[in-house]
This record gives structure tokens, sequence and C-alpha cells, in this order.
């Protein structure tokens, strides 16, 4: 492997940069602020295992319990505990000098290039990441991730003009927005983006407190020409790219919403009849008591992101596969066809059985009114889903109670977040998912005391009639190619022609990676993935394996490795990837950053 730095001198120790943060943090903003939003303290609660979670109750999103963790003081506690051992008082690091565009990283290795997206300079954590390709211009690229830079969970956006050569960032604009309790947010989470058809480019995400229940889903705008290089108030006027206020308000909500897990998508099929209409979908946890309540909302933009529809439940309700309303259900994911019709996918536990869940599909046909909770579908099973990982707690791996984790890794991975859908120019519709139902012994039980191998597969269904019928689930991980080990947290899209299904994916399989925690990105290339007989070809991504992330070595960010990675697709049909990287590129503390690389469907293999 080859490894290039951009002039890097030497610089204080992590704990040092720690400490001095804390000292410089609003007083309203650090790690000792109590958490007095209701659903996050609950949620907390779960995880610290003081508090028992409802039912079958959904998991909230990884950029929201960040921010709690941050905000009750755990975070601070793991590192103060870090800094007396040898490994803390040892870390030396070094800076950027002046006169550079931030900290630049590549990643160089058998024939594959990957490139840091994220220029801070900074130890903080960059995790979940999105991408999106200009439909005008496929070298320019925008992506996004939760971005710890400035404190808590913010969300972080970037973009590139050169197809992913070298990168700009930035912290999006949402933090003069005033929320119900009439202060601006202390945080946000699960970046999200897209492209209209004149390259327009919308980002978003879920904007919140830590110490009240404000809460909102906030979209702002970068007109076209600006390629997401910066980001401005999505209203028409004057000096329109001169302000941030007002943005695009989806949601905004106090005790009565706790909002989560927003992605949107735009129609930028120039023959489509909504042709650049914006479309969100979202979770929205009930009030307390019932969080275990969490249907999934709609709202659409018909001018360009600046006024939003009022939400529409669309999670809808069906006998057969929930015994009524699918209403405890989580991350959902919206993709347009090329006829405007609209498409969701999302995970439910409204399904009999401890572990069971459901990846569940609606739609919403294009000669409907969207913004009508009648104009959707009732769901349609795509597949179940076994959530019977080990369980949490585990704090040698920071796996938190209640959560499903892989050991020896401590990261989130459940399938509630990781069921994606694509659909191709001629309307058949791909989803991916994965989930532990090949798993078993010594992989099972409390996360404490279960050990690996861990038997976690990637899957895909597909639909050739508009999603009232899916394919039987298709092993893309099976044990009889690569063993009994564990491949995760899935996201992937189809080429615009049908040919070939790319599926990213985080893996275990190389070295001795299954038994140690160290992870890479594999690019499955699945060819004629809707004939009786497709084939499979792998990409091995990163350049060299991630180190597990853990609080013996980094307890400032072990636990989260964000919920999803992204996959987007050109018109020469290669992949482009983003996922959260581990990998330092100073000092020896594993350290999340994001990473980007370009697979070709017949090269870099």
């Amino acid at each position: 492997m080859k490894k290039a730095l951009i002039r890097f001198v030497p610089a204080a120790a992590l704990i040092s940069l720690v400490v001095a943060g804390a000292a410089l943090a609003p007083q309203g903003a650090n790690s000792s602020s109590p958490v007095k939003n209701q659903f996050l303290a609950h949620k907390l609660g779960v995880e610290l295992g003081t508090q028992q979670a409802r039912g079958k109750e959904m998991p909230a999103s990884s950029g929201l319990m960040y921010a709690a963790l941050e905000g009750s003081g755990v975070l601070s506690k793991r590192v103060a505990a870090w800094a007396g051992t040898a490994q803390g008082q040892a870390a030396e690091h070094a800076l950027s000098r002046a006169n550079t565009q931030g900290c630049q990283n590549v990643f160089y290795g058998h024939g594959m290039t990957n490139t840091r997206v994220n220029q801070d300079c900074s130890f903080r954590r960059q995790a979940e990441e999105m991408i999106q390709l200009n439909p005008n211009n496929e070298r320019n690229i925008i992506a996004g991730q939760n971005d710890s830079r400035i404190g808590f969970n913010h969300c972080g956006y970037d973009w590139t003009f050169n197809g992913g050569r070298t990168w700009g960032d930035l912290i999006p604009p949402f933090f003069q927005f005033v929320q119900v309790d009439n202060h601006t947010a202390d945080a946000c989470s699960d970046p999200t983006g897209a492209w209209d058809s004149h390259g327009n480019a919308y980002v978003g995400g879920v904007l919140f407190d830590v110490a009240s229940d404000a809460n909102s889903v906030l979209v702002e705008k970068s007109n076209a020409g600006n390629g997401g290089a910066f980001y401005h108030s999505p209203r028409p006027g004057a000096f329109q790219e001169y302000v941030d206020n007002p943005p695009g308000v989806v949601a905004n909500d106090g005790a009565d919403f706790a909002n989560d897990k927003e992605l949107m998508t735009a129609d930028s099929n120039p023959s489509s009849p909504k042709r650049d209409n914006v479309y969100m979908t979202w979770t929205r946890f009930q009030p307390p008591p019932n969080y275990e309540l969490s249907p999934i909302y709609f709202s659409q933009s018909t001018d360009g992101g600046a006024t939003w529809s009022d939400a529409a439940l669309i999670s809808g309700s069906s006998a057969a596969f929930c015994g009524g309303p699918c209403q405890n259900s989580q991350g959902s994911d919206p993709v347009v066809g090329p006829d405007g019709t609209i498409y969701v996918v999302f995970a439910n536990e409204n399904i009999p059985g401890a572990g069971i869940e459901q990846a569940l599909f609606v739609k919403c046909p294009v000669g409907l009114d969207c913004s009508n909770s009648a104009s959707w579908t009732d769901p349609v099973r795509i597949d179940t889903l076994s959530d019977t990982a080990p369980v949490g707690p585990n704090p040698a791996t920071a796996c938190a109670g209640g959560r499903h984790c892989l050991p020896p890794n401590g990261y989130r991975m459940g399938p509630e977040t990781a069921v994606t859908i694509s659909v191709d120019r001629n309307g058949t519709l791909y989803a991916t998912y994965s989930d532990f139902r090949n798993g078993g012994a010594p992989c099972t039980g409390p996360a404490s005391t279960a050990t690996p191998p861990c038997d976690n597969d990637v899957f895909y269904s597909f639909s050739s009639d508009g999603g009232t019928t899916w394919s039987a689930p298709r092993n893309i991980t099976p044990r009889s190619r690569f063993g009994e080990n564990a491949q995760w947290q899935p996201w992937s899209e189809v080429t615009n022609d049908g040919g070939t299904l790319w599926v990213g994916y985080y893996d275990r399989q190389y070295g001795n990676c299954e038994f140690t925690g160290c992870n890479d990105i594999t690019a499955a290339a699945i060819s004629h993935p809707a004939s009786a007989n497709p084939s499979y070809d792998y990409t091995r991504v990163t350049t060299s394996s991630m180190p597990n992330l853990l609080p013996a070595n980094n307890p400032a960010q072990a636990g989260f490795l964000g919920d999803y990675m992204w996959v987007d697709t050109d018109h020469s049909g290669n992949a482009h990837i983003v996922w959260a990287d581990t990998r330092p590129i100073r000092g020896t503390a594993p350290e999340e950053d994001v990473y980007y690389a370009k697979v070709g469907d017949h090269h870099n293999r």
C-alpha cells in the first residue's frame, strides 16, 4: 500500500485537542449538558440499561445517539479513562500547514484509489454518508456525512468538480433557523442530498436540540452552476444565494414528534410530468410513552425546495403483513421511476416473532397526488429480515445496550437502516438488504460472550411488475463462496440500462478480519440481475483493511460507524462509492473519515 499525505507537521496529542476543544465549547453545547430531550433521554436510557425498550421499538439513528452520548458526558468519561493509558499518553499527530486545502489524503493499492472526502484537520468523527452525481455533469458530485468537527453531531457536505480526484467540504447553513423552542438547533443528523434535472443541488438533515424536545427536518439549495460548493435558502428572490433563511421546512416539531432518518430524492427525468419535484421520506417517532410507534411519512416540494406539503403517512396498513397499521417502521429509502412514480422501501417490526422484521414496499403512481396518504398503495412485503445477531451491552467494544452487533465489532448492525431501492429505465425495481438469517453459534446471545465467526449476509430481490410481486431473495455473499464471515450495511444502485446492479458493503472476509474486527469495502457487480442466471463479480474497494474501532484505541468514536454508506452509478456503468473509514492518516489511533472510490464495470478488478 502506498500512502500519500499533504504537508503535515507535528502538533499536540489527541487528548490535548480534546481538552482544548472542551474549553472553547459554548456553555450551552458542552459535553456536560443534561439531555432534556425526552426522546433522546429515553433512547439513551435504553442503550445505558437504565430504561427498557417498549415492545419491538425501532432504534434511533446513530447521529442522534452520538449527540446524546456526548451531551450526557459518557464520551468524555471514556476519553478521560483512555488518556491515562499508555496509548493515550503516547498519541502524537501532525496537522496541516498554512496555504493548503485542508488535510487531504489518498490511499493507493491493488489498482484502487481511496480519496479522503472530508477535508477538516480535526480528529472528530465523520460517518454515515451519501453521494449523488450531477445528471448534467457527472464529474460534479456532492456527498455528505454526519460530522462532529464543531461539536455534538452535525451534518457535513462535500463537493468535487473533477470526478472525485479532489474535494471541498462545508457545514451547511441550517443554524439560523429558529425551532419551536425559540432557539436554534444544537445538532444535525442523517445527511441527505439530491439533484434535479437542471443541476440544482439540495441537501437536508434532521435538526434537533439535546436540551429540549425541539426538532425539525430542513432543506437548503445550491443553485445550478454552484455545484454544491455552497448552499443557501431555496426561496427565490433577490440575493437568494446570499441568505440562509428561510430554509425549506419539511417538519418542525417539539414533543409531539421526534423526526428521524430522513432521505431525499428528486425527479431528474426531463420527460417526467413531475420533473424537478423534490421528495422526502422519514420516520416520525410518536410522543412519549409511545416510542415503539414510528410510522413513515412523506412530503414534497413543487417549487424548488422553498415550500413543502404537509406530512403524509405512507407506511400504511396491512392485515396480511402487519396485522393492522405498519407503524413500527424505520429506515425509508425513496426513488423516482422513469415515468415519475415514487417508490419507497423501509424496515418494519409489525410481524410476530422475536428478532423478526420485514422489508416493506409502497408506491405512489405518477398520476396521483402523492401529498395525499390515500394515493399510496398498501404495503407489500419484499422479504422477512432476521434481527437475531448478538445483543449488547459489551463495554469492551462499545456495543450499547439493546444494540445488535457482530463481535468483535461494536458497531450497530441491525437491518433497519440498510434496506435500499433503485430502479432502471425499464421500471424494474431492485431492493437490497442484509441480515443474520444464516448466522448461529458461537455468534449468538449476549454480545459480551458471543464470538466470531458471525455469518451475516447481503441479499437482493427484484420486481418486474412495479413492486406488486418480488423475486425470492438472492444471496450476494454466500458461505459457499466466501466462508463463514460477516458482510453488512449494504447500499445499492442499478445502472440506467439495468445491465448491472452495484452493491457496496462492509466485509470481514479478508485476512483475519473476521476474528480481529477489521473491515473492508467490497463492491459486487451483478450482471443481468433480473435474469434467471445473473453473474457476480467482486472488487475489493479498500486498498487495505480498516482497523477495528474500540474504546481501547479511540474511546471518543468507538461504537459508531454510521447507519449507511452509499453507492451511485454513472452513464458509463461505473459505481461511485462513499463509506466511513477508520484508517488513521496520522498517528496510530483509528479515526473515522469519509472516503470515496470509483469502481469500473470492466476494470479495477
